[in-house]
């Protein structure tokens, strides 16, 4: 049978019944698994969540335990739980992201002449912040402590505007969420009209310098 795929976007979480219905007609059983672990899942196993019929879970349940470290995987709920966990999970991704770079950047511009290295590898240590991104921003510092190789260019997946979108839906208010997301669009401006804007009517009421071109 054929099973018609969306562009993207929220509806393929939303079509994660239809999907799971139209395959039990044929005797098929849909498991919507979302998966967290990026490259290192490979080497310590990856985060599943996954939305459907329990009772396929329960029968292929060994499968989560060979892939997934201890405690790092569930059943969450009826189909399209899975991916919209997974979803979620990533609107926060971003918000921790944006929280941990403008914190750095503020120490970089601080005039201690702070080794956001060593920063790092403390607050790895005991601190409220510790993470494992955390403990991957040491490991970007010990590569390159002042990231000069990397272009401050960021793209998103999508499910970080999935996320805002149901938040919007449901009257959620989501201010971190919609600020990372909207930073990372900033990211890829090489040089923001809007901030021209600004700069123009700085200049035009209170004759603000500005710098040119």
């Amino acid at each position: 049978m054929e099973i018609p795929l969306s562009k993207g976007g929220i509806l393929i979480i939303k079509e994660d019944a239809p999907r799971a219905a139209a395959l039990k007609k044929n005797n098929l059983h849909y498991l919507d698994t979302g998966t967290s672990g990026g490259i290192w899942g490979l080497k310590v196993g990856f985060n599943l969540m996954a939305g459907g019929n329990q009772a396929s879970f329960k029968q292929v349940e060994p499968i989560f335990q060979t892939l997934a470290p201890p405690d790092g995987y569930a059943y969450v709920g009826p189909s399209g739980a899975g991916h919209y966990a997974k979803m979620v999970h990533n609107g926060i991704e971003y918000s921790m992201l944006q929280g941990y770079a403008e914190g750095f950047e503020i120490l970089k511009a601080a005039p201690f002449g702070f080794d956001l290295l060593q920063l790092a590898r403390l607050w790895n240590h005991g601190s409220v912040i510790r993470s494992w991104l955390l403990e991957l921003a040491q490991a970007a510092f010990e590569r390159d402590p002042g990231l000069a190789h990397i272009r401050g260019f960021v793209e998103d997946s999508g499910e970080g505007r999935w996320t805002l979108q149901e938040a919007i839906d449901h009257a959620v208010p989501a201010p971190a969420l919609a600020m990372s997301l909207f930073m990372r669009f900033r990211s890829r401006q090489d040089d923001s009209f809007s901030d021209k804007v600004i700069a123009a009517l700085r200049n035009e009421f209170g004759g603000h310098p500005v710098k040119a071109e």
